[in-house]
């Protein structure tokens, strides 16, 4: 995991999520299949580079359409596995079923390191809309998403 004194807002690394195609898809489909909760999961990839490369969909512990929170065990199988492919957990996504892609007060306050990448998607409309940001000490800054092939 990246310290916070590497994590530099104002480097293109920090500002730009890149996002392969497939696991926008996979974003999407597992919070899609989530309803009528929210669905969440994690990211892995290479900090060095930004590039994610990894979705790790898990279960939604508080099985609610209002919070999430990442099953523990799925989280640990998701930080054994990068670790093991040479990865590290670079953020964290779920989605909002009633409301806007765009952290709320709960996302800010629970999110828990200021290096992550914090996707969301809304469900709240016929088209899914996914939106990804960084939050560092209470501040939310929405970041661009590139999808790319690989």
């Amino acid at each position: 995991m990246r310290s916070v004194e590497a994590f530099d807002p104002t480097d293109n690394l920090s500002i730009v999520l890149r996002l392969p195609a497939e696991v926008h898809l996979q974003i999407l489909s597992h919070c899609l299949g989530g309803l009528p909760d929210e669905a969440c999961g994690l990211l892995g990839g290479r900090p060095e580079s930004g590039q994610i490369v990894k979705c790790y969909p898990t279960r939604n512990a508080a099985a609610s359409a209002r919070v999430y929170t990442v099953e523990p065990r799925d989280h640990l199988h998701a930080d054994l596995d990068a670790e093991k492919s040479g990865l590290e957990i670079m953020g964290v996504f779920h989605s909002h079923t009633h409301s806007d892609a765009y952290p709320s007060p709960t996302d800010v306050a629970q999110a828990p390191d200021p290096a992550w990448h914090y996707v969301l998607v809304s469900l709240r409309d016929t088209h899914p809309v996914l939106r990804s940001f960084r939050i560092v000490d209470g501040r939310v800054d929405e970041e661009s998403v590139v999808l790319a092939a690989r």
